[in-house]
């Protein structure tokens, strides 16, 4: 499902997903080890032969950096999320393995069967192609174009990807207490409309790369090469088309661009050549008069393009669409062809994850609340929930304080925000109410069955939402999960118990590395609240203007010093005929303005905390003082290391900035860094004019 159906706000690229993860053909079946535990604060992986007043990453970094290259199978590695992703995957491994041999219980008996079909890699290799060839009979016997919005349904109804679009339920934007269909645009599968569109020698290489591959996944399942080569062609056509219809990332990001009611009956005249009740009936949803056609544009072009397009090339872009959806369970030749182009060509990444990781992300995937409870009841203790409540209230004094002496805000915009700021939800550590996989069928010997009754499941629980109160409590990640997230339409911030343990979280750790860890992941998500899209959504989650025009012309001068100082950041150097390429201030600026405003409240609470124990900033643990732990606690959160092509590909995908601008982009804009190091004003990390939102 689109994330834009619930539009989250995470704290890294959503699902924390840092490799490619699937379900191919290899023979690691388990671990060599259990990962070890990672150190809260770690002078040992400091260069302090840099200066931390002209580069404080590497300073903070720089001996973790050279002796931490990126895995064979990751293309990024982080040194607080990859290695805890590790070490919190193990351990859910161990879960799943049990299960899988002797479960005790039948919910260990649902998850066990599903990971054991997925480890079962000789009955994948026996079955071939065969899983998709229903589908794909469905597909030859397309008639016309005019077929394609049932043909579209019954695909989905049997848990087949089919491309095209998105649809499905969500808060309404513009009032949360209300569930609505909305729909969006999709269809492409390289990662951006840009790698179609961009006109230079690296985008027009991958588009080569791209035909090429296409062409022989389809003679992988059987067409002659001349006929691999026309369907290819067609795909590339097809898809060319969606890209250049599709409304922009950064555009998106304003909500209002992706807003735009219609009713059913005038989505009928802005797409004639689509039968739209033919599709709703037959998906199964219920009625509805009016709906969220979030990319308008899209679904015009869209028609003129059944329009145009041959029939044969729909066939073709269907039948694609199908395979490269389910190339990751299939054989291992479509395996590994899917893993050479999306993979290694795309992201860098030298090999793919080992079998067991690859089974057990899929698992979490498809029954992550089933998964988690056992997960949690081992690795989340009450006292670890007890503490972080403790944390996030203090977080929450924090902000309260710095909205109070903002000297941008007028009392009006001061009043609404304090009032959004006292309606934020929390949810620490896992759901209330975990949901029931009960009608999920899961086979031992049918990974992609299995895969398709999970799609339908998670398919018809969103349906089900249609015209029902919202449930404030729904969770929209999984237990182990190592991430965060805010979300605009529930007005609340989500922690997951598995980003809640160490290098993160540690309840036995003292306030300057708790809060430099997990306290400015908390100020990061309570931010987002207020950053360039939040603070156009009030306390309820209604997307409705609270600030003054006056307020809001000096908020939006404000991002706009941080959207401009992030566009001079490189991510990747010019070589050859292949430019450099620099952050995208405007599509990264949510992130941004959280990672800031997350520096400055935990620093703020890091000092009501100190102040009840009777301590002072400037105490020394270790040789460094509380400020300068604080400091270099959170940097250590976010060492780095990735190969070039990811770099480039997150650039124009991803709305976080990479590890090294996360941290120097936040102290430089943080005066209490530079004093807290003896900076000069004027150095890099302690500039004269620096930017300030929150």
């Amino acid at each position: 499902m689109n994330k834009l159906l619930f539009a989250p706000v995470f704290l890294l690229a959503a699902g924390a997903a840092l490799a490619q993860s699937s379900a191919a053909a290899q023979p690691d079946n388990q671990p060599a080890s259990e990962p070890p535990a990672i150190k809260s604060f770690d002078p040992t992986a400091m260069d302090t032969s840099v200066d931390p007043c002209m580069d404080f990453y590497h300073y903070a970094c720089g001996n973790w950096l050279k002796n931490n290259p990126i895995p064979s199978d990751q293309t990024r590695w982080v040194r607080s999320f990859s290695q805890l992703i590790e070490r919190n995957r193990y351990l859910l491994w161990k879960e799943l393995a049990e299960a899988a041999k002797d479960p005790k219980t039948p919910l260990q008996k649902q998850y066990g069967d599903f990971y054991a079909a997925c480890m079962d890699t000789a009955t994948i290799e026996k079955k071939g192609i065969g899983p998709i060839q229903p589908s794909w009979e469905e597909i030859a016997h397309l008639k016309s174009a005019r077929e394609i919005p049932g043909l579209l349904a019954a695909l989905e109804n049997q848990g087949t990807p089919d491309g095209f679009f998105e649809f499905g339920v969500s808060q309404d934007e513009k009032d949360s207490s209300k569930q609505i269909t909305v729909l969006y645009q999709g269809g492409i599968s390289l990662p951006d409309r840009d790698y179609y569109l961009v006109d230079n020698k690296h985008y027009a290489d991958i588009r080569t790369q791209y035909i090429a591959h296409v062409t022989k996944m389809f003679t992988l399942a059987g067409d002659t090469p001349e006929q691999a080569a026309r369907e290819a062609a067609a795909v590339m056509e097809i898809e060319t088309a969606m890209a250049k219809a599709s409304t922009s990332r950064t555009e998106l990001r304003n909500p209002e661009n992706r807003y735009h009611i219609y009713t059913v009956a005038s989505l009928d005249k802005l797409t004639p050549d689509f039968d739209w009740n033919v599709y709703f009936t037959r998906s199964g949803i219920g009625h509805f008069d009016t709906l969220n056609v979030g990319t308008p544009d899209f679904f015009k072009a869209l028609n003129g393009m059944l329009e145009s397009e041959p029939l044969d090339a729909w066939k073709s872009y269907l039948r694609w669409q199908v395979l490269h959806g389910q190339a990751n369970s299939l054989p291992k030749a479509f395996f590994d062809e899917n893993f050479d182009f999306f993979s290694r060509t795309l992201a860098g990444q030298q090999e793919p994850q080992p079998r067991w990781k690859q089974c057990t992300a899929l698992t979490d995937d498809a029954l992550g609340e089933a998964v988690g409870q056992d997960w949690v009841r081992q690795n989340f203790p009450p006292a670890a929930k007890e503490s972080m409540d403790k944390l996030v209230a203090a977080l929450e004094k924090a902000l309260g304080d710095d909205i109070k002496t903002l000297p941008w805000m007028t009392d009006a915009t001061r009043q609404a925000a304090e009032q959004k700021l006292a309606m934020i939800r929390n949810k620490i550590g896992y759901p209330e109410k975990w949901r029931d996989y009960s009608s999920v069928k899961v086979s031992r010997t049918d990974l992609i069955g299995n895969l398709h009754h999970s799609a339908v499941y998670q398919r018809d629980y969103n349906f089900a939402k249609l015209g029902k109160p919202v449930d404030e409590k729904e969770w929209h990640m999984t237990p182990p999960t190592v991430n965060a997230y805010y979300s605009q339409a529930f007005n609340d911030i989500n922690f997951p118990a598995g980003i809640l343990q160490p290098p993160f979280f540690d309840f036995k750790a003292d306030p300057a590395v708790n809060c430099g860890g997990i306290g400015v992941v908390i100020g990061h998500e309570m931010t987002h609240g207020f950053d360039d899209q939040g603070s156009k959504f009030d306390g309820k989650g209604d997307l409705r203007e609270w600030e003054t025009p006056e307020d809001r012309k000096a908020f939006t001068e404000r991002t706009e010093c941080v959207a401009k100082e992030y566009d001079g950041f490189q991510v990747a150097p010019a070589h050859g005929d292949t430019p450099a390429q620099y952050l995208n201030g405007h599509l990264t600026l949510g992130e941004n303005t959280a990672d800031n405003g997350g520096l400055r409240i935990a620093y703020m609470a890091l000092l009501d905390a100190l102040a009840d124990e009777g301590k002072s900033i400037d105490d020394k643990i270790g040789g460094f003082t509380e400020a300068q732990r604080y400091f270099i606690s959170f940097a250590q959160v976010w060492c780095q290391n990735q190969t070039e092509q990811e770099a480039r590909r997150r650039a124009l995908i991803d709305p976080h900035s990479p590890g090294e601008w996360r941290v120097n982009g936040s102290v430089q804009n943080f005066d209490e860094f530079g004093k807290a190091f003896g900076c000069r004003q004027g150095q890099p990390m302690y500039p004269v004019n620096s930017c300030r939102v929150w």
